[in-house]
């Protein structure tokens, strides 16, 4: 069973929105805490375990961080990918994998983004295997492809991370400082790009049991990883139910899904107006 992580709950909303718009993101411990509810996470971790073995035709381990820390002793790098598609497929197939993503972050979503949300229709499942330049995600900023500058990231890992196994973000006051310059380096290929913020970036330790909610309008990815741990992680995006899109293939319906409407919304939705010319 995960244990209950605890800190960096805020008792003050205000806490929680100002070290948002100060650091671009928060580390929250998932379902606020509450041990009882840690079961979401386990359950997921349960299931992508089952996955594996059952594909890999392996015995169901007892310690799921570290069999999933370690997939890299039993996989080859030029299998990952697929093994990972694997996953994605099967456990978006699962009708309560959404919401019970969706409740691992909410009390935080409901301060940071509204309290009627959409949210991404699939759950992404990410992998950086052991020294696998193939899973390096370069800087770059997710409205620059059409995603929504109106939302935010909700990022967890099924282990501990740190150093480069865990993601990087560009704190929102050097990326302000490097945003002017974005352009020409971006011209200049990503290697440009990072030798420009190198120096400027934190890598954000997240253990397992925590997830990290951050703003992918700053500069952000990540590394070849060094460590001697596989990272897995999940995301997933939310935005306010009625904030613009952006993108004509990131529309309500389609790449959002309505998470949370209240009840004035749905009566307002199911109004038509009557042929007063009929």
């Amino acid at each position: 069973m995960i244990a209950p992580v605890f800190k960096d709950i805020w008792t003050d909303k205000q806490y929680c929105n100002e070290d948002f718009k100060r650091d671009g993101y928060v580390k929250v411990p998932v379902h606020g805490g509450n041990p009882h509810c840690h079961q979401g996470l386990h359950q997921i971790m349960e299931d992508v375990v089952r996955i594996i073995c059952d594909h890999l035709d392996l015995s169901e381990p007892k310690d799921y961080e570290d069999f999933l820390s370690n997939i890299h002793t039993k996989v080859y790098v030029d299998q990952i990918n697929s093994l990972r598609m694997l996953v994605y497929n099967k456990m978006n197939e699962l009708l309560w994998l959404r919401t019970s993503y969706f409740q691992m972050a909410e009390q935080y979503l409901y301060t940071l983004v509204g309290n009627e949300l959409a949210m991404q229709n699939k759950v992404n499942f990410s992998i950086q295997m052991v020294g696998d330049t193939s899973s390096v995600l370069p800087a770059h900023i997710d409205a620059f492809s059409g995603e929504s500058p109106f939302q935010v990231v909700v990022w967890v890992p099924m282990m501990s991370t740190s150093d480069s196994n865990a993601m990087f973000i560009l704190p929102p006051d050097k990326h302000r400082a490097i945003l002017p310059h974005l352009p020409d380096l971006m011209k200049q290929g990503k290697d440009a790009v990072f030798e420009a913020i190198k120096d400027d970036i934190k890598f954000i330790n997240v253990k397992l049991g925590q997830a990290l909610i951050f703003s992918p309008n700053y500069l952000h990815g990540n590394v070849v990883n060094k460590t001697d741990k596989t990272r897995w992680s999940m995301n997933a995006r939310f935005k306010s139910l009625f904030s613009p899109y952006c993108s004509p293939e990131k529309t309500l319906g389609g790449f959002y899904l309505p998470t949370v409407l209240r009840p004035v919304t749905e009566l307002g939705l199911d109004y038509g107006v009557p042929d007063f010319h009929g």
